[in-house]
């Protein structure tokens, strides 16, 4: 699972590029990823912010902002319920025809 679009950081647009993984040794959902370089996000870790909430559509998750990478851009974690919308399986029968 992946998701790679825009977001909003605490009310700053971002750009996101996230994927998770399900973790079998404590059986949760693990994503995260990295926010493209904007100077608020990464004012936010500088001055001492790590918790905050990613927001893509009408989903809203917390999160944890990690590091600054050497382009700028802020390394981003999270547990559980991702915060992109899930993807329509495409092995799941058609049902509009019905």
């Amino acid at each position: 699972m992946s998701y790679h679009g825009p977001a909003g950081v605490e009310g700053t647009a971002v750009r996101v590029h996230l994927s998770g993984r399900w973790e079998p040794v404590d059986g949760r959902f693990h994503w995260g990823g990295r926010i493209e370089p904007e100077p608020r996000v990464a004012h936010l870790l500088r001055s001492g912010r790590r918790d905050v909430e990613v927001r893509i559509a009408d989903r809203v998750r917390a999160a944890r902002l990690a590091e600054i990478d050497p382009w700028g851009g802020v390394r981003v974690t999270g547990m559980g319920d991702p915060p992109w919308p899930p993807v329509a399986d495409p092995t799941a029968p058609d049902r509009t025809e019905e």
